[in-house]
Order: C-alpha cells, then sequence, then structure tokens
C-alpha cells in the first residue's frame, strides 16, 4: 500500500532519473498512518534513546516516529541552519561535495539513535549522518527508510560499513 501511494516523475530533477515523490504518500492520510504505524511497531521494542531525522524529509517522518515512541527527536541539518555549538561533516557527492551538521550536545554519550529519511539511494548522506552521532558517542541501532533503491547500491554501502537498514518499499528501476 504504501508504495502505490508515491508518485514517480520521469526526469527529474534531470534526464534519466525517475524521482520517487513521497509527498503524495505524505499527503494521504491513510498511506501515511500506514507509514508510521509500520515504523512504530517495527521499532517499538527496540532499544532507543533517540530518533535523528534527516533534513528535510527525514524531519517528517523522524518526528511523527518520535511522537508515535514517546522519544525525543534530533534534526541533522544542512550548514548554517543550527543557532548552537555544533559539529559537522564533509561527504563525497557524485559531482562534488556537501556537508551537514549537528548541535554538539545533541547526542550523548552511549545514547543509542534510530536513524530516519525518507530515501536510500547511494547512502552517503546517511553514512555522513551516522558518523556524525558516532562522533558525539552515540550507536546507530538501525538506519530506517520508506524508500530503498537497490540499484544504486546505498544499503549495501551501509551494511558494508556495519549499519543495520530497514526499508518500507524498494524502486528497482520501474
Amino acid at each position: 500500500m504504501i508504495k502505490s501511494k508515491i508518485r514517480t516523475i520521469p526526469d527529474f530533477p534531470k534526464q534519466g532519473i525517475m524521482f520517487r515523490d513521497i509527498t503524495t504518500l505524505l499527503k494521504d492520510a491513510e498511506g501515511f498512518h500506514t507509514c508510521i504505524y509500520d515504523l512504530k511497531e517495527r521499532y517499538k521494542h527496540y532499544d532507543i534513546d533517540i530518533i535523528v531525522g534527516i533534513e528535510s524529509r527525514g524531519f517528517i517522518l523522524g518526528g511523527a516516529l518520535a511522537y508515535a515512541l514517546g522519544k525525543g527527536f534530533v534534526p541533522i541539518r544542512k550548514p548554517g541552519k543550527l543557532p548552537g555549538e555544533k559539529i559537522s561533516f564533509e561527504y563525497e557527492l557524485e559531482y562534488g561535495k556537501d556537508k551537514i551538521e549537528i548541535h554538539k550536545d545533541a547526542i550523548t554519550q552511549g545514547m543509542k539513535v534510530l536513524l530516519v529519511d525518507d530515501l536510500i539511494a547511494t547512502g552517503g548522506t546517511a553514512a555522513a549522518a551516522a558518523k556524525l552521532i558516532e562522533q558525539l558517542g552515540g550507536k546507530v541501532v538501525e538506519c530506517a527508510f520508506i524508500v530503498d533503491l537497490p540499484r544504486v547500491g546505498g544499503r549495501k554501502n551501509l551494511e558494508s560499513a556495519g549499519y543495520t537498514v530497514y526499508a518500507q518499499v524498494e524502486f528497482e528501476g520501474e
């Protein structure tokens, strides 16, 4: 049901890309509820201290899931968005570099973290987010996504780096 609520937009943001748009899932009350309910049921017995969401769609999922599980929420943001003392991590993209940041006091030593975002493609942003969490002394319990694009290899990249990955749906290339 979740997969059927995700719209595919061909050739966005560039020719040859099949963009998986979760906004159609989010606007559908039943679809969004099913998405968060599935995640809540998966993680309700996990030993998790906090939910961390990656900007920006990870905020929507992570915030709703944190509420459903009775946990706190921490955002990982693009540079220049967090007002307090922060640490950052720069990582490679296909064509260039990017950087993400987290408040220094967001994660404490030994904290068990569930990392959440909407989609995993190459896994670069999620791996960078996990490194930030670890730099602050946290332990990533699992990385959770709505969509996995297996052909791009992000799940394999994260798993080979030692992270456990959960995705609600996969899009192979259709």
